[in-house]
């Protein structure tokens, strides 16, 4: 089979970056006013990616793609180089610790004597021990029965 050929109009659009997800190559057209009306048309399959209809917002685009979308044709121009990284979140050994509550903490080696002193007994304000003592829970804001709102007390 012998693959045909069609002359279109296309229009160029150019991005900084690529790969670059298909939503902001149709905001950046201005074939959109938003990214959320772009994800809607992408997802209900009014937007086609070189001739085949393209469900998934985040789809990569590249150089020389040609979008289709409401009677227009698109195409990608980027002279940038194709960027593969991933892009990986760190996370710091102390946010991790904040996160999940747990601070790792190591046993001392077997033979020796740890350096720490025993949690002396706390007091407060009076000078009154709290050791076993509960505090105060506050209670529950009240609702407001006309509203159906709580009350906010400062």
């Amino acid at each position: 089979m012998s693959e045909e050929e069609y002359e279109i109009e296309a229009l160029g659009v150019e991005v900084s970056c690529q790969p670059i997800e298909l939503y902001k190559v149709l905001k950046i057209a201005n074939a959109v006013s938003g990214g959320g009306e772009a994800k809607m048309a992408i997802t209900e399959g009014y937007v086609a990616v070189n001739g085949d209809v393209e469900t998934r917002k985040r789809c990569k685009i590249y150089d020389g793609d040609v979008i289709q979308f409401n009677g227009e044709f698109y195409l990608v121009l980027c002279d940038a180089p194709v960027d593969e990284t991933p892009r990986v979140k760190s996370v710091s050994a102390s946010k991790t610790h904040q996160t999940t509550g747990h601070i790792a903490q190591e046993d001392p080696p077997q033979g020796k004597t740890s350096n720490k002193k025993p949690a002396a007994s706390q007091t407060n304000a009076k000078g009154r021990s709290t050791k076993g003592k509960s505090k105060a829970v506050p209670k529950p804001a009240q609702i407001d029965e006309h509203t159906g709102r709580r009350e906010i007390k400062f």
